[in-house]
Protein backbone atom coordinates (compact mmCIF):
# COMPACT_ATOMS: atom_id res chain seq x y z
CA UNK A 1 0.00 0.00 0.00
CA UNK A 2 1.76 3.14 -1.24
CA UNK A 3 -0.07 5.36 1.20
CA UNK A 4 -2.53 4.50 3.93
CA UNK A 5 -6.07 4.55 2.58
CA UNK A 6 -4.77 4.35 -1.01
CA UNK A 7 -7.63 1.92 -1.61
CA UNK A 8 -9.90 4.98 -1.30
CA UNK A 9 -8.55 6.19 -4.64
CA UNK A 10 -10.33 3.45 -6.56
CA UNK A 11 -13.39 2.97 -4.37
CA UNK A 12 -14.06 6.58 -3.44
CA UNK A 13 -13.03 8.47 -6.57
CA UNK A 14 -16.45 7.99 -8.14
CA UNK A 15 -18.10 9.53 -5.06
CA UNK A 16 -15.75 12.49 -5.21
CA UNK A 17 -16.37 13.13 -8.87
CA UNK A 18 -20.14 12.97 -8.61
CA UNK A 19 -20.07 15.11 -5.44
CA UNK A 20 -18.58 18.02 -7.38
CA UNK A 21 -21.10 20.84 -7.97
CA UNK A 22 -22.78 21.35 -11.31
CA UNK A 23 -21.80 17.87 -12.55
CA UNK A 24 -24.26 17.13 -15.38
CA UNK A 25 -23.84 13.35 -15.31
CA UNK A 26 -21.85 10.60 -13.66
CA UNK A 27 -18.32 10.38 -15.11
CA UNK A 28 -17.46 7.59 -17.51
CA UNK A 29 -15.21 4.70 -16.59
CA UNK A 30 -12.42 6.18 -18.73
CA UNK A 31 -12.77 9.56 -17.00
CA UNK A 32 -12.55 7.90 -13.59
CA UNK A 33 -9.47 5.97 -14.70
CA UNK A 34 -7.86 9.17 -15.94
CA UNK A 35 -8.60 10.97 -12.69
CA UNK A 36 -7.30 8.01 -10.73
CA UNK A 37 -3.97 8.09 -12.57
CA UNK A 38 -3.69 11.85 -12.04
CA UNK A 39 -4.34 11.51 -8.31
CA UNK A 40 -1.90 8.60 -8.04
CA UNK A 41 0.76 10.83 -9.55
CA UNK A 42 -0.18 13.62 -7.16
CA UNK A 43 0.05 11.24 -4.22
CA UNK A 44 3.48 10.02 -5.35
CA UNK A 45 4.73 13.63 -5.40
CA UNK A 46 3.98 14.18 -1.69
CA UNK A 47 6.86 13.45 0.68
CA UNK A 48 7.40 13.61 4.40
CA UNK A 49 9.49 16.53 5.70
CA UNK A 50 11.53 16.30 8.89
CA UNK A 51 13.56 19.21 10.19
CA UNK A 52 15.83 19.88 13.15
CA UNK A 53 16.13 23.51 14.27
CA UNK A 54 19.53 25.06 14.79
CA UNK A 55 20.75 25.40 18.38
CA UNK A 56 19.31 28.50 19.99
CA UNK A 57 16.50 28.89 17.46
CA UNK A 58 13.89 31.24 18.88
CA UNK A 59 11.17 29.47 16.93
CA UNK A 60 11.88 26.28 18.89
CA UNK A 61 10.05 27.80 21.86
CA UNK A 62 6.74 27.64 20.01
CA UNK A 63 7.34 25.15 17.19
CA UNK A 64 9.71 22.74 18.92
CA UNK A 65 13.19 21.80 17.77
CA UNK A 66 12.11 18.64 15.93
CA UNK A 67 9.42 19.19 13.30
CA UNK A 68 7.56 16.81 11.08
CA UNK A 69 5.11 17.37 8.23
CA UNK A 70 4.84 17.09 4.47
CA UNK A 71 5.94 18.73 1.24
CA UNK A 72 5.11 18.43 -2.45
CA UNK A 73 7.64 17.85 -5.21
CA UNK A 74 7.09 20.63 -7.77
CA UNK A 75 10.34 20.59 -9.77
CA UNK A 76 12.29 18.06 -11.81
CA UNK A 77 15.41 19.16 -9.90
CA UNK A 78 14.06 17.94 -6.55
CA UNK A 79 12.42 21.21 -5.49
CA UNK A 80 9.82 20.62 -2.77
CA UNK A 81 7.17 23.10 -1.60
CA UNK A 82 6.15 22.99 2.05
CA UNK A 83 4.81 25.23 4.79
CA UNK A 84 7.52 27.53 6.05
CA UNK A 85 7.22 26.96 9.79
CA UNK A 86 8.47 23.37 9.35
CA UNK A 87 11.85 24.59 8.08
CA UNK A 88 12.11 27.88 9.96
CA UNK A 89 15.66 28.18 11.40
CA UNK A 90 16.30 24.57 10.34
CA UNK A 91 19.79 23.09 10.54
CA UNK A 92 18.99 19.68 9.08
CA UNK A 93 16.19 18.71 6.71
CA UNK A 94 15.23 15.28 5.42
CA UNK A 95 12.62 14.18 2.90
CA UNK A 96 10.88 10.89 3.72
CA UNK A 97 9.46 8.63 1.04
CA UNK A 98 6.43 6.38 1.37
CA UNK A 99 8.74 3.39 1.96
CA UNK A 100 10.51 5.26 4.80
CA UNK A 101 13.70 6.15 2.92
CA UNK A 102 15.27 9.38 4.14
CA UNK A 103 16.79 11.75 1.62
CA UNK A 104 18.90 14.71 2.76
CA UNK A 105 17.73 18.12 1.63
CA UNK A 106 18.71 21.76 1.93
CA UNK A 107 16.62 24.81 2.70
CA UNK A 108 16.17 26.98 -0.41
CA UNK A 109 13.92 29.72 0.93
CA UNK A 110 11.27 30.89 3.37
CA UNK A 111 8.72 33.54 2.46
CA UNK A 112 7.38 35.44 5.46
CA UNK A 113 4.57 37.03 3.45
CA UNK A 114 2.91 33.83 2.19
CA UNK A 115 4.27 31.32 4.69
CA UNK A 116 5.70 29.06 1.96
CA UNK A 117 8.97 27.20 2.38
CA UNK A 118 11.17 25.61 -0.29
CA UNK A 119 13.63 22.75 0.15
CA UNK A 120 15.62 20.79 -2.40
CA UNK A 121 16.53 17.12 -2.32
CA UNK A 122 20.28 16.45 -2.40
CA UNK A 123 19.75 13.08 -4.09
CA UNK A 124 17.68 12.36 -7.20
CA UNK A 125 13.97 11.69 -6.74
CA UNK A 126 12.49 9.22 -9.23
CA UNK A 127 8.86 10.37 -9.20
CA UNK A 128 7.59 13.19 -11.44
CA UNK A 129 6.62 16.51 -9.86
CA UNK A 130 3.01 17.54 -9.23
CA UNK A 131 1.64 20.09 -11.69
CA UNK A 132 0.55 23.43 -10.25
CA UNK A 133 -3.15 24.18 -10.62
CA UNK A 134 -5.25 27.27 -9.98
CA UNK A 135 -6.85 27.86 -6.62
CA UNK A 136 -8.70 30.80 -8.14
CA UNK A 137 -10.58 28.39 -10.40
CA UNK A 138 -12.01 26.34 -7.52
CA UNK A 139 -15.76 26.41 -7.06
CA UNK A 140 -17.74 26.55 -3.82
CA UNK A 141 -18.12 23.08 -2.25
CA UNK A 142 -15.71 21.62 -4.83
CA UNK A 143 -14.49 18.11 -4.05
CA UNK A 144 -10.74 17.96 -3.41
CA UNK A 145 -8.08 15.56 -2.17
CA UNK A 146 -5.64 16.08 0.73
CA UNK A 147 -2.39 14.08 0.72
CA UNK A 148 0.23 13.94 3.46
CA UNK A 149 3.62 12.30 3.00
CA UNK A 150 6.20 10.03 4.55
CA UNK A 151 5.90 6.55 5.99
CA UNK A 152 2.70 7.60 7.79
CA UNK A 153 1.22 9.51 4.87
CA UNK A 154 -2.48 9.38 4.09
CA UNK A 155 -4.89 10.25 1.30
CA UNK A 156 -8.40 11.50 1.97
CA UNK A 157 -11.28 13.50 0.54
CA UNK A 158 -11.97 17.13 1.37
CA UNK A 159 -14.42 19.79 0.31
CA UNK A 160 -13.83 23.49 -0.20
CA UNK A 161 -15.80 25.05 2.65
CA UNK A 162 -14.95 28.71 2.02
CA UNK A 163 -12.30 31.09 0.76
CA UNK A 164 -11.63 34.44 2.34
CA UNK A 165 -9.02 36.69 3.90
CA UNK A 166 -7.20 35.27 6.90
CA UNK A 167 -5.30 37.11 9.63
CA UNK A 168 -3.05 35.09 11.90
CA UNK A 169 -2.22 36.05 15.45
CA UNK A 170 1.52 35.87 14.66
CA UNK A 171 1.82 38.97 12.39
CA UNK A 172 0.48 37.21 9.29
CA UNK A 173 -2.22 37.97 6.73
CA UNK A 174 -3.46 36.42 3.48
CA UNK A 175 -6.00 38.12 1.24
CA UNK A 176 -7.35 34.82 -0.11
CA UNK A 177 -6.96 31.62 1.94
CA UNK A 178 -8.63 28.26 1.30
CA UNK A 179 -10.65 26.52 4.01
CA UNK A 180 -11.57 22.84 3.75
CA UNK A 181 -13.47 20.20 5.71
CA UNK A 182 -13.27 17.70 7.31
CA UNK A 183 -10.25 18.61 9.46
CA UNK A 184 -6.95 16.77 9.10
CA UNK A 185 -4.42 16.51 11.90
CA UNK A 186 -1.61 15.82 9.40
CA UNK A 187 -2.16 19.16 7.67
CA UNK A 188 1.30 20.72 8.05
CA UNK A 189 2.69 21.02 4.53
CA UNK A 190 0.13 18.57 3.13
CA UNK A 191 -0.88 18.95 -0.50
CA UNK A 192 -4.39 20.01 -1.51
CA UNK A 193 -5.23 18.72 -5.01
CA UNK A 194 -8.12 19.11 -7.40
CA UNK A 195 -9.52 16.02 -9.14
CA UNK A 196 -7.15 16.56 -12.06
CA UNK A 197 -4.23 15.93 -9.72
CA UNK A 198 -3.08 19.55 -9.76
CA UNK A 199 -1.70 21.13 -6.60
CA UNK A 200 -3.88 24.03 -5.44
CA UNK A 201 -2.80 24.59 -1.82
CA UNK A 202 -0.36 23.78 0.99
CA UNK A 203 -1.68 22.94 4.46
CA UNK A 204 -1.09 25.36 7.30
CA UNK A 205 -3.57 25.20 10.18
CA UNK A 206 -6.50 23.53 11.90
CA UNK A 207 -9.39 26.00 12.30
CA UNK A 208 -12.80 25.93 13.98
CA UNK A 209 -14.54 28.28 11.53
CA UNK A 210 -14.00 26.70 8.11
CA UNK A 211 -17.35 28.04 6.90
CA UNK A 212 -16.50 31.60 7.91
CA UNK A 213 -17.10 33.98 10.83
CA UNK A 214 -20.58 33.91 12.31
CA UNK A 215 -21.49 30.57 10.73
CA UNK A 216 -21.01 28.42 13.78
CA UNK A 217 -18.37 25.92 14.76
CA UNK A 218 -17.05 24.10 11.69
CA UNK A 219 -13.68 22.36 12.18
CA UNK A 220 -11.45 22.24 9.14
CA UNK A 221 -8.09 23.29 7.74
CA UNK A 222 -6.62 26.42 6.21
CA UNK A 223 -4.50 26.03 3.07
CA UNK A 224 -2.24 28.63 1.46
CA UNK A 225 -3.25 28.84 -2.23
CA UNK A 226 -0.53 27.86 -4.68
CA UNK A 227 -1.44 30.88 -6.83
CA UNK A 228 0.62 32.97 -4.40
CA UNK A 229 3.73 30.96 -5.25
CA UNK A 230 3.76 31.49 -8.99
CA UNK A 231 4.71 35.22 -9.01
CA UNK A 232 7.46 34.78 -6.41
CA UNK A 233 8.94 31.36 -7.20
CA UNK A 234 11.93 32.60 -9.20
CA UNK A 235 12.75 35.30 -6.63
CA UNK A 236 12.36 32.90 -3.72
CA UNK A 237 14.69 30.37 -5.35
CA UNK A 238 17.30 33.00 -6.16
CA UNK A 239 17.28 35.07 -2.96
CA UNK A 240 15.85 32.75 -0.32
CA UNK A 241 13.13 35.30 0.45
CA UNK A 242 11.06 37.93 -1.33
CA UNK A 243 10.74 41.70 -1.32
CA UNK A 244 7.24 41.35 0.17
CA UNK A 245 8.80 39.62 3.18
CA UNK A 246 11.04 42.58 4.02
CA UNK A 247 8.61 44.24 6.37
CA UNK A 248 8.35 45.46 9.92
CA UNK A 249 8.14 42.90 12.72
CA UNK A 250 7.68 43.62 16.42
CA UNK A 251 7.21 40.13 17.90
CA UNK A 252 3.70 39.93 19.33
CA UNK A 253 0.86 37.44 19.14
CA UNK A 254 -2.52 39.15 19.18
CA UNK A 255 -6.14 38.05 19.20
CA UNK A 256 -9.22 39.91 18.02
CA UNK A 257 -12.26 39.63 20.30
CA UNK A 258 -15.41 41.76 20.47
CA UNK A 259 -13.78 44.68 18.68
CA UNK A 260 -10.63 44.64 20.82
CA UNK A 261 -7.07 43.62 20.03
CA UNK A 262 -5.23 42.00 22.90
CA UNK A 263 -1.63 40.85 23.11
CA UNK A 264 -1.55 37.23 24.25
CA UNK A 265 2.18 36.63 23.93
CA UNK A 266 5.34 38.69 23.54
CA UNK A 267 8.33 36.96 21.94
CA UNK A 268 11.40 36.96 24.15
CA UNK A 269 14.02 39.54 23.15
CA UNK A 270 11.75 40.91 20.42
CA UNK A 271 11.25 44.64 19.78
CA UNK A 272 7.94 44.42 21.67
CA UNK A 273 9.69 42.78 24.62
CA UNK A 274 12.40 45.45 24.66
CA UNK A 275 9.71 48.16 24.56
CA UNK A 276 7.96 46.69 27.60
CA UNK A 277 4.77 45.37 26.00
CA UNK A 278 3.03 42.65 27.99
CA UNK A 279 0.47 39.91 27.52
CA UNK A 280 -2.95 41.38 28.28
CA UNK A 281 -2.18 44.82 26.83
CA UNK A 282 -4.90 46.11 24.53
CA UNK A 283 -3.68 47.79 21.35
CA UNK A 284 -5.85 50.83 20.68
CA UNK A 285 -3.92 52.72 18.01
CA UNK A 286 -0.90 52.20 15.79
CA UNK A 287 0.84 55.22 14.32
CA UNK A 288 -2.14 57.33 15.35
CA UNK A 289 -4.72 55.13 13.59
CA UNK A 290 -7.40 53.36 15.65
CA UNK A 291 -7.49 49.59 15.05
CA UNK A 292 -9.88 46.89 16.21
CA UNK A 293 -9.08 44.10 13.73
CA UNK A 294 -5.95 42.05 13.15
CA UNK A 295 -5.96 42.78 9.43
CA UNK A 296 -5.87 46.53 10.05
CA UNK A 297 -3.16 46.17 12.70
CA UNK A 298 -0.82 44.10 10.53
CA UNK A 299 -1.34 46.15 7.37
CA UNK A 300 -0.60 49.37 9.25
CA UNK A 301 2.49 47.79 10.79
CA UNK A 302 3.76 46.84 7.32
CA UNK A 303 2.98 50.18 5.71
CA UNK A 304 5.83 52.34 4.49
CA UNK A 305 8.96 51.38 2.63
CA UNK A 306 11.18 50.44 5.58
CA UNK A 307 11.12 47.40 7.82
CA UNK A 308 13.31 49.05 10.44
CA UNK A 309 11.26 51.91 11.81
CA UNK A 310 9.73 53.37 14.96
CA UNK A 311 6.18 52.12 15.50
CA UNK A 312 4.01 54.25 17.77
CA UNK A 313 1.46 52.24 19.74
CA UNK A 314 -1.25 53.42 22.09
CA UNK A 315 -2.11 50.66 24.51
CA UNK A 316 -4.48 50.18 27.40
CA UNK A 317 -3.15 48.40 30.48
CA UNK A 318 -5.21 47.95 33.63
CA UNK A 319 -7.63 50.63 32.47
CA UNK A 320 -4.96 53.23 31.73
CA UNK A 321 -3.84 54.45 28.31
CA UNK A 322 -0.17 54.94 27.51
CA UNK A 323 2.02 55.49 24.47
CA UNK A 324 4.78 53.00 23.62
CA UNK A 325 7.40 53.32 20.90
CA UNK A 326 8.57 50.00 19.42
CA UNK A 327 11.62 49.85 17.15
CA UNK A 328 10.47 47.37 14.52
CA UNK A 329 13.02 45.21 12.68
CA UNK A 330 13.16 43.03 9.59
CA UNK A 331 12.02 39.56 10.65
CA UNK A 332 14.66 37.89 8.45
CA UNK A 333 17.47 39.39 10.55
CA UNK A 334 16.14 37.78 13.73
CA UNK A 335 16.23 34.20 12.40
CA UNK A 336 19.13 31.91 13.14
CA UNK A 337 20.71 29.89 10.35
CA UNK A 338 22.81 26.79 10.27
CA UNK A 339 26.54 27.46 10.11
CA UNK A 340 27.64 28.10 6.55
CA UNK A 341 24.17 29.09 5.25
Amino acid sequence: MHKRFRFWMAAGLCWLATAAPAQPAAPSASAIEQQSRALMRASDAVLGVRAQAVDGARSARTLGADRQGSGVLIGNDGLVLTIGYLILEAEQVELVTDDARRIPARVVGYDVATGFGLVQALSPLPQPPAPLGSAAALQADEALVVVSGGDGGAVGPAQLASRRAFSGYWEYHLEDALFTAPPRGDHSGAGLFNLQGELVGIGSLVVNDALGPGKGRAPGNMFVPVDLLKPILAELRERGNTRASRRAWIGVNCVENDGELRIVRVNDDSPADVAGLQAGDRIVRIDGVAVDKLEALWKRLWSGDRAERAVELEIEREGKREAVTVQAVDRAYTLRRAQGI
